[in-house]
């Protein structure tokens, strides 16, 4: 499919529901987790509200009609003081099972490029990807991402948390 048959566009408050239901389905889909929902309706809604955490792009098909979102990102922000600039990460990346395959994830990714590139304080792009989860990886090696040669180490004080009341 030709990813100008998607309208990248911003996202906005009145689509918080959309936002809950696709982060509820990635993390059960590629890390088997229970998003706590009220958490994730305020992680939502902060992002929303407020441009320093970052911002999310909804991929709408447009032959289906407004309204018709078949895909988001989320793009958070990492100041680099080696660059003196921002690498913007792609993350809460889900495209709904039916529009995989179809170029959804480009046409958010191109959108995103274009974006980066007109901002002087952007430096680059950077995602992190589950290890198993080798067709998102390929479909980022196909548009031009590769691996930075970095590993993610993380101590997750809201799992902890979580771990400790079970």
């Amino acid at each position: 499919m030709n990813p100008e048959l998607f309208v990248i566009r911003p996202a906005t408050v009145d689509d918080v529901q959309t936002i809950i239901d696709f982060n509820t389905a990635m993390a059960q889909e590629t890390e088997q987790r229970q998003l706590e929902p009220a958490r994730l309706r305020e992680g939502v809604r902060t992002v929303l509200g407020t441009s320093e955490h970052g911002f999310y792009v909804l991929a709408e098909h447009q032959q289906s009609g407004y309204g018709h979102v078949v895909g988001q990102l989320m793009i958070t922000f990492e100041w680099s003081d080696w660059r003196n600039g921002v690498f913007w990460w792609v993350q809460s990346v889900y495209v709904m099972p039916e529009w995989r395959r179809h170029g959804v994830y480009r046409a958010m990714h191109d959108h995103i490029i274009a974006k980066a590139r007109t901002d002087q304080k952007v430096c680059g792009i950077r995602l992190y990807v589950e290890q198993q989860n080798h067709s998102a990886q390929s479909v980022y090696h196909r548009v031009g991402l590769r691996p930075s040669g970095y590993q993610v180490f993380e101590q997750d004080f809201v799992l902890q948390s979580q771990r400790q009341v079970t």
